[in-house]
């Protein structure tokens, strides 16, 4: 995160200075969200909307491959249908907004207020989370084992009323994609709960350009009522780990509190084994976290709802139809050409504004190619290039026929880039621990992951997090059945990531 000081940067504070605030301020000058009247809540701009359905359209594509049909369910569930699990329901019921009256009326000061006369029968929980939906109607759509597996998903809106917030990470309302499946066997639910994850990660680092770690959830820091929790982490910029998706093996539990059965092919009845997994648009905040730098966002190609951002410079003493022209005829070029998941998206910014401050909304908002195209550019062919990633360093002036041939492989390789810059921070700041010591010297003093052989203990998990705020993120996959004795107890345990979170 090393800066030049006497370079000018558009958002303060820097990084370096103060990584919240930084955070802060560069989802507002990208032009992502902002707040809103409401508490806890964030308008999504039209930048950071477009950001989310190139997300949301990428992965509902992924999930149809896999034969997860849409749904929807209903926003309001019965308090008295959460009774149902209150395991489940418990992790969330201090966040739950509740609904219990249905009609104001203006009283004799002439204000809007809660009717008295219009309680409700029964109060309603704006959804924090749709299990209970899910298990209900597939406890009515499933009879036989020719009905399975279920494959479900929902793209909703849900809340869980934070009393702390910040944009894209912890908001009182937030989007997000929640799935459901049953299927006829406990190894069935489970292998799918296992793809999903993997989905998940793949689709980090194939669109995101975020190198996550793929893991399994101590007991400690499940999903309530799942039997095992999958995880991906990412690590920020900042060496904190952040949860960017979750996959739930919920056994039976949520199969009995539903009434989920079926009929297998012996003609007994049997309760269905199922699984819920999801993702939010905490996964901008990652992004941002990730790859944005002290100008501002810095969108990965294939997830970027603009791939190219043109600036005409334009003279007051020329004729500007020559400049315009030349655009539009390399505008047509470049949409002609297809990137990824459809046609290369341009925008050419025809504002009144000063062609400088056009190159720099474009940087700010992070649009990966930046061209610049003035009536010298116009005359001669050419365009100059700035790839966000490298900012001035990538500055070069190039002939339009060579950058329509490449821009591609150009968009390509700063995807490839931005990945592998994600991959080795992350492993340059994940730190092996043999020992207490070298633990503990790690949390004092070091930034990111420590990785090490722990037990499974409430008491030792409790105190790294009251003394060094940091918890078991996740037992990697790649090291699920690794036992060693524990570096703090001796005990038998996992080899585990240890981290402070978002």
């Amino acid at each position: 995160m090393s800066q030049k000081m006497d370079k000018k940067r558009a958002v303060s504070p820097t990084r370096q200075e103060n990584y919240p605030e930084w955070f802060q301020e560069c989802v507002k000058i990208s032009q992502l969200a902002e707040p809103s009247i409401v508490r806890g809540c964030m308008i999504f701009k039209p930048h950071g909307c477009a950001l989310w359905e190139q997300i949301k359209s990428q992965l509902d594509f992924r999930f149809k491959q896999l034969g997860v049909k849409n749904v929807y369910m209903p926003l309001f569930i019965p308090v008295r249908e959460l009774q149902k699990e209150a395991e489940h329901i418990e992790g969330f019921a201090k966040e739950c907004a509740v609904v219990t009256h249905h009609r104001l009326i203006v009283d004799d000061k002439g204000e809007l207020v809660v009717d008295p006369e219009a309680k409700m029968e029964e109060p309603y929980v704006v959804r924090p989370t749709s299990e209970l939906l899910f298990g209900d109607a597939m406890s009515r759509w499933i009879h036989s084992y020719r009905d399975l597996p279920m494959l479900l998903n929902q793209w909703a809106n849900v809340v869980r009323w934070e009393m702390r917030t910040r944009p894209f990470l912890r908001t009182a309302e937030f989007l997000w994609q929640e799935g459901h499946t049953a299927h006829a066997t406990k190894e069935d639910a489970n292998r799918f709960a296992k793809k999903m994850l993997h989905e998940y990660a793949r689709f980090a680092r194939e669109i995101l350009a975020i190198s996550v770690v793929e893991g399994q959830k101590p007991e400690s820091e499940k999903f309530p009522g799942a039997n095992i929790t999958y995880t991906i982490e990412a690590m920020m910029q900042d060496g904190k780990a952040l949860q960017a998706g979750t996959s739930h093996d919920l056994g039976q539990n949520f199969a009995k509190a539903s009434m989920i059965r079926f009929t297998d092919q012996e003609g007994s009845l049997q309760f269905a084994h199922t699984t819920s997994w999801g993702v939010t648009t905490r996964l901008i905040g990652a992004l941002m976290m990730v790859h944005a730098d002290d100008d501002g966002a810095v969108l990965p190609p294939r997830a970027a709802p603009t791939h190219v951002g043109i600036v005409p410079f334009l003279m007051k003493d020329s004729d500007p139809s020559i400049v315009l022209g030349f655009i539009d005829r390399l505008k047509m070029a470049l949409e002609s050409k297809n990137y990824h998941f459809g046609p290369i998206q341009v925008e050419v910014d025809l504002t009144d504004e000063r062609s400088s401050e056009k190159a720099w909304r474009f940087k700010k908002m992070g649009i990966p190619h930046i061209i610049q195209v003035g009536m010298k550019e116009a005359e001669a062919g050419t365009i100059t290039l700035i790839e966000r990633d490298l900012m001035d360093t990538s500055k070069e002036t190039l002939e339009v026929s060579d950058y329509i041939e490449s821009v591609v492989d150009r968009l390509d390789a700063m995807q490839a880039r931005m990945l592998d810059k994600s991959k080795k921070f992350r492993e340059q700041n994940t730190h092996f621990a043999k020992t207490r010591a070298e633990a503990i010297h790690f949390l004092e003093n070091g930034v990111g992951f420590v990785d090490c052989f722990m037990a499974e203990d409430a008491a030792l998990e409790k105190e790294l997090k009251e003394k060094y705020s940091v918890t078991i993120r996740c037992i990697p996959m790649e090291t699920l059945e690794e036992r060693r004795p524990c570096i703090f107890t001796d005990k038998e345990g996992h080899r585990v990531l240890i981290a402070k979170a978002y």
